[in-house]
């Protein structure tokens, strides 16, 4: 488990933006679960992907669409959380950075973390905006 100091400035990244973290299991499947489009984030300390993940998942909300609810967990922190999101991203493995959007309490769009690791903060939110238009 990673110390708060050092989750915190990740965390404050996403919830300056609007996310909400959640930190147990009833909170996850509850939101997931609601009416509307939720943007679930499973957000990570991994340099290599969490430093572009983070900035897309924000850059993605620049657009006229965008999910009813944003939330975000974080992976190797708030286990209970991650583990009820990660459920409901089945069939697609665990991996973190992860970035999910789901509808009605469908999962309708998965990022995985190949699909961040590598790609600048635009690919991955004109990805996300793009499923947005679709969904939302």
């Amino acid at each position: 488990m990673y110390p708060e100091e050092m989750v915190n400035p990740m965390r404050a990244e996403l919830t300056d933006a609007g996310f909400v973290n959640l930190y147990t299991a009833d909170e996850v499947e509850n939101a997931i679960k609601a009416y509307g489009t939720t943007f679930v984030v499973v957000n990570s300390v991994c340099g290599c992907a969490a430093r572009n993940a983070r900035p897309g998942a924000i850059m993605s909300l620049s657009g006229d669409k965008k999910p009813s609810k944003l939330i975000t967990v974080f992976a190797g922190v708030d286990k209970e959380a991650v583990d009820a999101a990660r459920a409901s991203m089945f069939p697609f493995p665990p991996s973190s950075p992860s970035m999910a959007l789901f509808k009605n309490g469908e999962l309708v769009h998965m990022l995985e973390r190949h699909h961040i690791e590598g790609r600048p903060a635009e690919m991955i939110a004109e990805n996300l905006k793009d499923a947005y238009a679709e969904f939302c």
